[in-house]
C-alpha cells in the first residue's frame, strides 16, 4: 500500500511556473510575501464569526465546491458522491480517484498547491495515497491552529469581502468586527434578487416582503418605495464598511423608460407578468439607479457578466442553484454596456467600476470599453476585471492579462480574487502571481521589455496588492 513517506512526490517546485530567471527573481523577490486582498468571494461569514473548525477534508474541501463536482461527473462518478448520502470518506476517495483524471484542468495544479500550502504534503494526490492524506488532513484541520481564521491568517489575508443580499442582517460581519478579528471581513452590497425576480411575480413579492422588514417598511408599493428601500439598506451596507457593490447579469440591461420601470412593478405587484419590455425596462431603470447611490458613495460596482446558467433544469429541480450546471454564454454585451456607462458618466455619477466577463471572446470588448470612461480622477478609474469563474485558470488570466496589455494599463490592474466558497482556495492568489510573474518574465528574457528589476518589481507587488489597497481604500 503507498503511504505519504513512499508516494511519488509532486511538480510543485519552488519555481512552479517560472520559466525563466526574470520571472524567478519577481516571483521570490517581489511577489511572493504580498497580503492577499481578497475584494470578491462567497465564504460564509457565519463560519469565520464561529471560527469554525472543520471535521475533516471533505467539509472544507469538497462541500459546496461545483467545480470538483463538475469533474466527477465528468469522470463517472455517481452524484451520491458529489452532493449525496455518501459519507465524506466515500465522497474524498471518489475525489481522489478523480485527481489524475484532472490532468490539465487547474483543479490538478489547485489540488496540490492546497494540500502543500496548507498542510505541508507534497505527494500526488489518487486512490492509493487517498487515505493516509484524508486522515492526516483530517486530524490538523481538527486542531485549534487550523480553524479557519487560522487558515486565512496562514495565508496573509488581509481583507475579505463577501457577497450579501441587501436583505442580510449582516449580524456575522457585526459578531466579527465585535471580536477584533486581525482581518477586516466587510459585505459586499449585490441587490440581483430586487431586479431579476420580476420575471417571476411570486418570488418578486416575496421577496418585497423580505425586503420591506429588512427596511423597516410595512410594506413597498411603488417604484419609488422599493428604490428608498435599497437605498436604505445601502446605507446600512456603508455603515457595516461595504465598499463595493456586485453583479452577476448575462448582459447590462440598459432600455431606459421610466414609465415602463413603473408598470412593471405595479403589475408584478398584483401578480401578473409584466411584458418583456417591461420586465427588461425596469432591470434597465434599476440598475441605473442602484449605479447612481454607488456614486454618491465613491464605492466601486463590479459587474460579473456571461454566465448561461442553470442548463440543467432537471438537476436544478432536484439540486438547486450553483451545483454546477452553469457555462459561459455567447451574449452580445458591447452595444448596451456602452449605452448604460455612457448615460452615467455624461451627468458625471459614474463610480469606480469592475468588469468582469465570463466568454473570452469578449476579453478586447471590455478592455477597450473600459478605456471610454478613464477620466483622470484616479488610476485605473475602469477595471477590466480578473480572469473568473470558468477562465481563472493558466489560459484565461494569461489571455485577460494580454488583452488588459495591449488595451490599456497592466501596471494599474487591481489583481486577482478567488470569488470562492472554500476557505482553501487563497493558493490561488499565489497561482496568480507566478502566471504573472512569467508572463513579465518571459517579456524580459525576449528583450521585450528592460531588465528594471526594481521597477517590474514594483509592479508585480502593486498589481498583487498595492492597487487594490489604493483603489479600494479599505
Amino acid at each position: 500500500m503507498t503511504t505519504i513517506a513512499t508516494a511519488q512526490k509532486t511538480f510543485i517546485s519552488e519555481d512552479f511556473l517560472l520559466r525563466s530567471e526574470a520571472a524567478r527573481i519577481l516571483y521570490h523577490d517581489y511577489a511572493k510575501e504580498m497580503p492577499i486582498i481578497d475584494y470578491h468571494c462567497h465564504l460564509p461569514p457565519d463560519q469565520i464569526a464561529g471560527d469554525k473548525q472543520f471535521e475533516n477534508l471533505t467539509q472544507a474541501w469538497l462541500y459546496g465546491d461545483h467545480y470538483k463536482w463538475r469533474a466527477m461527473r465528468a469522470n463517472g462518478i455517481n452524484e451520491r458522491f458529489c452532493t449525496g448520502n455518501a459519507s465524506d470518506w466515500e465522497k474524498f476517495e471518489q475525489w481522489a480517484a478523480t485527481v489524475p483524471y484532472t490532468m490539465r484542468n487547474p483543479l490538478y495544479h489547485w489540488t496540490h498547491l492546497e494540500l502543500l500550502r496548507y498542510f505541508d504534503i507534497d505527494i500526488i494526490l489518487n486512490r492509493d495515497s487517498a487515505r493516509e492524506i484524508y486522515d492526516e488532513c483530517s486530524a490538523k484541520l481538527k486542531q485549534p491552529d487550523f480553524s479557519v481564521t487560522s487558515l486565512l491568517n496562514k495565508m496573509n489575508v488581509k481583507v475579505i469581502c463577501t457577497t450579501d443580499d441587501p436583505i442580510d442582517s449582516l449580524e456575522y460581519h457585526r459578531a466579527i468586527e465585535q471580536a477584533g478579528f486581525n482581518i477586516k471581513v466587510l459585505p459586499t452590497f449585490r441587490p440581483d434578487k430586487s431586479m431579476l425576480l420580476i420575471d417571476s411575480p411570486k418570488d418578486f413579492n416575496a421577496y418585497l416582503s423580505k425586503l420591506a422588514a429588512a427596511s423597516g417598511r410595512a410594506n413597498i408599493n411603488s417604484y419609488q418605495e422599493l428604490l428608498d428601500a435599497l437605498r436604505n439598506r445601502h446605507d446600512f451596507f456603508a455603515s457595516m464598511g461595504g465598499k463595493l457593490s456586485d453583479h452577476g447579469l448575462e448582459h447590462i440591461y440598459a432600455t431606459f423608460d421610466e414609465e415602463a420601470a413603473k408598470q412593471a412593478f405595479e403589475i408584478t405587484k398584483n401578480g401578473q407578468v409584466a411584458s418583456e419590455e417591461q420586465r427588461t425596462a425596469f432591470k434597465s431603470m434599476l440598475l441605473f439607479d442602484l449605479a447612481k447611490i454607488d456614486h454618491e458613495k465613491s464605492w466601486t460596482q463590479q459587474f460579473h457578466l456571461g454566465a448561461l446558467r442553470n442548463n440543467n433544469e432537471r438537476m436544478l429541480r432536484e439540486l438547486g442553484p450553483d451545483t454546477g450546471w452553469d457555462s459561459i454564454g455567447d451574449y452580445s454585451q458591447a452595444q448596451a454596456l456602452s449605452k448604460f456607462l455612457n448615460k452615467l458618466d455624461s451627468t458625471d455619477q459614474l463610480a469606480k467600476t469592475i468588469l468582469y466577463n465570463l466568454n473570452p471572446g469578449d476579453n478586447e470588448v471590455l478592455a477597450t470599453m473600459t478605456g471610454n470612461y478613464n477620466d483622470g480622477t484616479i488610476a485605473g478609474k475602469m477595471q477590466f476585471g480578473s480572469g473568473w469563474w470558468f477562465l481563472d485558470q493558466k489560459d484565461g488570466m494569461e489571455r485577460q492579462m494580454n488583452a488588459l496589455s495591449n488595451m490599456g494599463l497592466l501596471s494599474r490592474f487591481v489583481g486577482m480574487l478567488t470569488d470562492s466558497r472554500s476557505f482553501l482556495s487563497y493558493p490561488r492568489h499565489e497561482y496568480f502571481r507566478r502566471i504573472l510573474c512569467n508572463l513579465i518574465g518571459t517579456d524580459v528574457e525576449n528583450g521585450e521589455l528592460p531588465n528594471d528589476m526594481p521597477w517590474l518589481g514594483k509592479m508585480v507587488q502593486d498589481i498583487s496588492y498595492n492597487n487594490a489597497s489604493k483603489y479600494f481604500g479599505f
